[in-house]
């Protein structure tokens, strides 16, 4: 028996390494043909998997296997038939990346304990502060996603804005915004009362008239309005807000503009996107996920702001423990000044290594054809007799409804929604927008391609058509 049952040698670590990259890599070339859900059975498994810490361990391979199905027992975000919600896909070259760094496992988050390792990082996040145009003192930090980074932007504007007292301080964002605008407000100890949700337009972008009327009336009742976040692509239906003008309001009221480009923010680096973020490149803070419209895996959201000290203001806090990591920051940042966070992973390799190793054009390109395609299966439902479109997308969000001729349309819908999954080849998601139940279909994978769109739109009409003439 091994001594050191913890520290395999050099011949199980390549047994154990061949095992896990035939496995990944198996999975990711048979995508195209899986199943876009495959949930028999899995609840029954997930029982199985509830026990108690074993005393001994298991083989490798045995492992791999429980590994493989609980993977499989999934609705299949990774496959380009998954159009529900903002999917991202998850960059082979990316799940390498996580390989290297869980493996090196260098300490990131003080510059001083890794320099070069700190810089990769920095230079990832200067990438995205570059995206937007922003400053030479722009700072930013790698996130676990979106919604902790709304909640540091909401940090930082609080601090900037307001100080030590904050009692009272409004913020704002739409009605149609991500939950995680108004969480974050929550949690950084706003009552709800003073989180505003502002209403939308006809096309579900803020309405400028009716933030500026809120904004005038808590002025006036003696309130401090300090902070709009604006969205760059709605979760429910890709809406793009006027920041340009909501901008200029804010700066007009001394307020903090923090845009929630989670979804659509790696879009400005297309000439549509340019066009359609006007203003974005003002913002005091954004809040990006790569693990969406960049397609690395989950767990990757960024915060940038423009005037970076500001970020650092609001987070840092000095510990005798860490002086001997300190003198760096001149050069290289120290993430853990920037954030909540002290100790996490090596978030950064997962986006340099796809960015160094593939350039730029091609997360370019690959953007462009996702427009292209929301654009074309927009266009093919508006054609169908019987659905109606009710939005023009911004980005790649489609929403639509069947509506027949006769009976509840919204029932009908969720029967509809219901057949076009059971396809197994396309997976939607739904929605509400007014008092209708709608359907919605986002193209972001890489991995979806027009062959699947077009497959979409068969299967979306011919369902259609059945329930239509059968129930």
């Amino acid at each position: 028996m091994h001594p050191y049952p913890l520290e395999p040698t050099a011949a199980e670590m390549h047994s154990m390494g061949q095992a896990t990259l035939a496995l990944v890599e198996e999975f990711i070339n048979g995508l195209p043909e899986s199943p876009a859900a495959d949930l028999e059975g899995a609840v029954e498994l997930a029982d199985r998997l509830r026990e108690s810490a074993p005393e001994a361990g298991a083989p490798f391979s045995q492992l791999l296997d429980t590994v493989a199905l609980a993977s499989q027992k999934a609705i299949n975000n990774s496959g380009p038939g998954f159009l529900a919600y903002i999917p991202g896909g998850g960059l082979y070259t990316s799940a390498l990346a996580d390989l290297l760094a869980a493996g090196f496992n260098r300490y990131v988050n003080l510059a001083g304990m890794a320099p070069a390792i700190a810089q990769i990082e920095a230079t990832a996040v200067r990438w995205l502060c570059d995206l937007f145009d922003y400053p030479a003192d722009a700072r930013g930090v790698l996130t676990s996603g979106g919604s902790m980074a709304n909640f540091s932007a909401v940090v930082a504007a609080r601090k900037a804005k307001l100080g030590e007292d904050f009692s009272r301080g409004v913020l704002y964002t739409s009605q149609q915004s991500h939950a995680s605008c108004a969480k974050a407000g929550y949690l950084a100890g706003f009552p709800k009362a003073r989180v505003r949700l502002v209403p939308t337009d006809d096309s579900l972008r803020m309405d400028e008239a009716a933030f500026a009327a809120m904004v005038a009336a808590d002025r006036a009742a003696g309130l401090r309005p300090f902070m709009v976040t604006a969205s760059a692509g709605t979760t429910n239906t890709g809406s793009v807000d006027p920041i340009a003008a909501i901008g200029e309001l804010a700066r007009a009221n001394d307020m903090w503009l923090h845009v929630d480009a989670a979804y659509g923010g790696p879009f400005r680096m297309t000439e549509y996107g340019r066009k359609l973020f006007a203003g974005i490149e003002l913002a005091d803070s954004i809040t990006l996920d790569p693990h969406k419209a960049l397609f690395i895996p989950y767990g990757t959201g960024a915060l940038i702001v423009r005037e970076g000290a500001r970020l650092r203001d609001a987070h840092h806090v000095a510990a005798d423990y860490l002086q001997d990591m300190e003198g760096l920051e001149e050069r290289i940042p120290s993430f853990s000044e920037y954030s909540m966070e002290l100790s996490r992973d090596f978030r950064g390799l997962r986006l340099w290594l796809p960015i160094k190793l593939h350039g730029m054009a091609a997360f370019r390109d690959a953007l462009e054809e996702k427009l292209e395609l929301a654009r074309y299966l927009h266009d093919e439902l508006r054609a169908m007799p019987g659905f109606e479109v009710p939005l023009e997308p911004d980005l790649t969000a489609v929403a639509f409804r069947y509506v027949p001729d006769g009976g509840d349309a919204d029932a009908f819908n969720q029967r509809l929604l219901q057949r076009i999954n059971d396809s197994k080849r396309v997976f939607l998601s739904s929605t509400n927008l007014g008092e209708h139940f709608v359907i919605r279909a986002c193209v972001v994978s890489h991995r979806t391609h027009r062959d699947r769109i077009e497959e979409a739109v068969r299967i979306i009409r011919d369902a259609a058509r059945d329930l239509a003439a059968h129930g």
